[in-house]
């Protein structure tokens, strides 16, 4: 079992940033696999970034490549999302997720992840 928590969430104006933490409990972050998804009023849930258990990363790349980073320490069993240059469209509920353990890396679909946080919304306006 894991237990996510997410914190950082606010409002936010264009441009602005924010950093986003995802504390586990359980069971450690490492060497476990980690992803940040979002939700928009109205939309479905969607992947932004994933970690592996050896640091290599992946993102979204049409919409949040270059502007957020994904880190983890282990030592505190805390997942990080460091959004920089936000804008009106990152405006939804960010949620952490832990994939089942035969997900593929990196995958895109809800339906493979295990353990979901709250969520922490993140509010950015014009």
């Amino acid at each position: 079992q894991v237990q996510l928590v997410e914190s950082g969430g606010g409002a936010v104006q264009a441009g602005g940033s924010l950093r986003l933490s995802c504390a586990a409990s359980g069971r450690t972050v490492s060497p476990i696999r980690m992803a940040w998804f979002r939700q928009a009023p109205g939309k479905e849930r969607e992947f932004v970034a994933a970690i592996g258990s050896s640091g290599e990363t992946t993102y979204d790349a049409d919409s949040v490549k270059g502007r957020f980073t994904i880190s983890r320490d282990n030592a505190k069993n805390t997942l990080y999302l460091q959004m920089n240059s936000l804008k009106p469209d990152d405006t939804a509920v960010y949620y952490c997720a832990v994939p089942k353990p035969t997900t593929a890396w990196a995958s895109r679909s809800v339906h493979d992840y295990d353990y979901w946080g709250q969520g922490t919304q993140v509010t950015v306006s014009s």
